[in-house]
């Protein structure tokens, strides 16, 4: 039962934080790499196919709603193409050990500030 329970429930969980902008691919990774023992690398392409089908549903809400900016997007999302790409390759570069404290740092202090943001 474990084999498809833990991650139709991590997928759904994931989903429902992302819909409320949370950030559920950071649950989902950690689900997999602490709770299911899938590979760090493996885990990281699996939340990159998730976002892809969960970031086009935000889209497609947000055209429905009117909520989207055509002139903005014109100008931002070449701009976010180019430098994913370049990101990728730097992190393709990177050394994952190095940056593992500061990424949990990163992560401690952006949870901190939207606790303190909230009050």
């Amino acid at each position: 039962m474990k084999d498809w329970l833990i991650p139709l429930a991590a997928g759904l969980g994931a989903g429902i934080l992302s819909a409320w902008g949370v950030g559920g691919g950071t649950l989902l990774l950690l689900v997999m790499t602490l709770v299911l023992g899938v590979p760090p690398e493996e885990a990281r392409c699996i939340n990159l196919l998730y976002f892809l089908p969960t970031a086009a549903a935000g889209v497609w809400q947000h055209r429905k709603n009117g909520l989207l900016d055509g002139d903005a997007l014109r100008v931002t999302v070449p701009w976010g193409v180019v430098f994913a790409a370049a990101g990728a390759a730097v992190a393709a570069m990177a050394d994952t050990e190095a940056l593992r404290r500061p990424f949990g740092v990163f992560l401690l202090v952006c949870a901190a500030v939207t606790v303190w943001k909230r009050e």
